[in-house]
């Protein structure tokens, strides 16, 4: 699997996913309707260009979703056990349809498990920007990740 193991992570590095996004009308219509967020300002063009934005914004927890998904593939496929927790999520400027989003992940501390001295808890610190470099997603999280086989207990 790609995903780091407990040890790999180490405090303060910051990852530079390669992985991009680009958000569309159908990503942002799909996940709010089945999401049964009936909001109009994700919905409504006629509602939304009198709004602040001028425009629809997309759905937050969409932007969510992407932030936390994009770093999967390098940083826990295969070896996380499962979040514990989301907390401290911001969303500094809107995101709207046709805006493209990367992610930076940074590790802010690791501890080893006392209840499963086999596994790791990883605080994780998400960044998502667009294409003008806004920063449009802060999420920190905890994850419960593998340790190595040979990893001291």
């Amino acid at each position: 699997m790609a995903g780091m193991y407990f040890e790999d992570f180490v405090i303060g590095e910051v990852i530079r996913h390669d992985v991009t996004r680009t958000v569309t009308e159908t990503d942002n219509l799909l996940f709010t309707t089945l999401t049964m967020n009936v909001q109009p300002l994700h919905l409504d063009s006629e509602f939304s260009k009198d709004s602040i934005y001028g425009q629809r914004i997309v759905n937050s927890v969409f932007t969510l979703g992407v932030v936390t998904g994009v770093p999967v593939q390098e940083t826990t496929l295969g070896t996380t056990l499962g979040n514990l927790g989301f907390r401290d999520i911001q969303f500094p400027k809107p995101v709207f349809i046709g805006d493209t989003l990367r992610v930076e992940t940074k590790a802010l501390d690791t501890r080893v498990s006392k209840s499963r001295p086999d596994t790791g808890i990883v605080g994780i610190e998400h960044r998502g920007y667009n294409q003008r470099d806004e920063l449009v997603c802060v999420v920190r999280r905890t994850a419960l990740m593998k340790r190595r086989e040979n990893a001291p207990q």
